[in-house]
């Protein structure tokens, strides 16, 4: 089996694994290891914008108070402090390197999304922001030598002794064949898990793969029952769930039921503006309501110029699916979009395993809490991709790396991978979304603990089957972590226990146990 040594791995190349391959990279060899392409994830998919104080009608307080509003009582104070203080400088950077966010003027165009007190909302090509932001810190990237590209890796698990990580076993996907890279650090930059849901507007990577394998070697896991849907979705036959950005609302977007009615204003005072769980389950409501799978987001009262050009990618799509937004209403209804919970980190992305660090949406750095800010994730991105590698270049300055022995005997690969695959999918969908309950929850919970007891222990030949086994792992997790908060609290909402849960407590997993703690 081929053997590889590199002085960091990153897995990931969003937003946070490529910037925390930028910053070690001056320290050190690196290898950018991903299951697919340089730059595929959620962070090209990024619509909206990244929240950062950049404008003299803003300051640090107001992003931090709204973050902590929004996160419903979990929120780690120091590390939104940490976001809100340290994302200006890390977003000049960024621009420094080649980003171009759009422009009013010699200003930048700021807008709004729901929850924001004020305009602090950057954006690029209207609705392409993440796309602009891979596109520039790929750029970077490939201009260093020493940071090496290895697509179509697909990581199945971390090689650890004695909590400590010393690199990781990899499908090689060109040839079929196991790989070990060895390091003296692993970041985990793997993204989230919206594929664990049928319907999700994550793209077909997020598969939780991060999550799963630092479970797997007893790093602590925390808020998994927390997983945000975007309210809106687009939603057709035979069309994937494409994102309609929040901006829309942000810049005057109003949603109506089936009836043509306007309806928000009944579950919320701030309307289409209220928080994004808030507005999922005004839409969820509405649509039981009126027995129907959609409601309606119109634009059709704003220019039609301003619209075409502050949204350009979501006009060209919805128009290829025979919508011209600017003249007719949009279906839609929500979608799995991000997870708060994620593998439990310090202020500088350190797990409890040694030499592990997590970054991005894979980690829980407590900067969103319950229910995280809207477009505060590219933000979160960039700071703890950063800070995380920061972190890795001084905890293993004098540190050497070790070859450690990783059995691969014992192999696993099952015929209807697929089937299970679309079945757990749907079974999350419809048990453990929006709405929850005791008795969708346990259904949840034995179908996904059934699968894993073929899984568990064995090493899966195969992508599909190493991605159905995190998958199962992480569905398991939110359910279980679901089942134990009775009561509501940000995005996690129990129709057998409605009340709200005013206490901050935390669900968390530990030592590679299914068996949920209060911390």
């Amino acid at each position: 089996m081929e053997k590889s040594s590199y002085d960091y791995l990153v897995l990931g190349s969003g937003v946070a694994g490529l910037r925390a391959a930028l910053e070690l990279s001056r320290h050190g060899s690196v290898a950018i290891i991903t299951k697919s392409i340089l730059g595929e994830g959620s962070t090209e998919y990024a619509q909206g914008g990244v929240a950062v104080v950049l404008s003299d009608d803003d300051d640090i307080f107001l992003h931090y108070e709204d973050t902590i509003n929004a996160g419903d009582g979990l929120c780690d104070k120091n590390a939104v402090l940490t976001l809100v203080e340290e994302g200006p400088k890390y977003i000049r950077e960024l621009i420094s390197y080649g980003a171009k966010f759009d422009m009013h003027g010699e200003h930048f165009d700021f807008t709004r999304e729901a929850a924001h007190s004020v305009n602090r909302i950057i954006h690029a090509r209207g609705d392409a922001t993440g796309h602009e932001i891979v596109r520039t810190l790929k750029e970077a990237v490939s201009k260093v030598t020493n940071i090496d590209k290895l697509d179509n890796h697909f990581v199945v698990d971390l090689i650890t002794k004695d909590n400590k990580v010393y690199g990781v076993l990899v499908i090689n996907e060109i040839n079929n064949k196991p790989e070990i890279y060895y390091s003296k650090a692993v970041i985990l930059a793997t993204g989230g898990a919206g594929r664990i849901f049928k319907r999700t507007t994550n793209p077909e990577v997020a598969t939780g793969d991060g999550m799963a394998i630092a479970f797997r070697a007893n790093a602590v896991l925390k808020d998994m029952e927390f997983y945000q849907f975007h309210p809106t979705a687009l939603h057709l036959e035979n069309a994937p769930a494409f994102l309609l950005s929040e901006s829309m609302r942000g810049e005057g977007g109003i949603l109506r039921n089936i009836k043509g009615e306007r309806f928000c204003q009944n579950y919320h005072p701030k309307a289409e503006l209220a928080p994004r769980d808030i507005v999922s389950r005004s839409i969820f409501f509405e649509m039981l309501k009126t027995e129907s799978d959609y409601v309606l987001m119109d634009l059709t009262h704003l220019d039609s110029d301003f619209v075409k050009n502050r949204f350009p990618k979501i006009y060209s799509t919805c128009l290829s699916y025979g919508i011209d937004i600017t003249k007719e209403l949009v279906p839609v209804s929500p979608a799995a979009h991000y997870y708060m919970g994620g593998v439990a980190t310090d202020l500088w992305g350190r797990t409890n395993i040694e030499n592990l660090y997590a970054c991005g949406e894979v980690a829980c750095t407590g900067v969103h809490g319950a229910n995280r800010l809207a477009s505060n994730s590219l933000l979160e991105g960039v700071v703890f991709g950063g800070r995380s590698a920061k972190a890795a270049i001084i905890d293993t300055k004098n540190s050497n790396i070790y070859e450690i022995d990783f059995p691969i005997d014992n192999h696993i690969d099952l015929k209807d991978v697929d089937k299970l695959y679309d079945d757990i999918q749907e079974i999350m969908w419809k048990n453990a979304s929006i709405i929850r309950n005791e008795k969708t929850l346990k259904i949840t919970i034995d179908f996904a603990k059934e699968l894993l007891d073929n899984l568990n222990g064995k090493i899966p030949v195969s992508r599909k089957c190493g991605e159905l086994k995190n998958i199962a792992t992480v569905s398991l997790l939110l359910s279980l972590a679901a089942l134990e908060r009775k009561g509501c609290k940000g995005a996690h909402y129990r129709d057998d226990y409605p009340q709200k849960i005013e206490e901050s407590w935390h669900i968390i997993f530990k030592d590679g146990k299914f068996s949920p703690l209060i911390g």
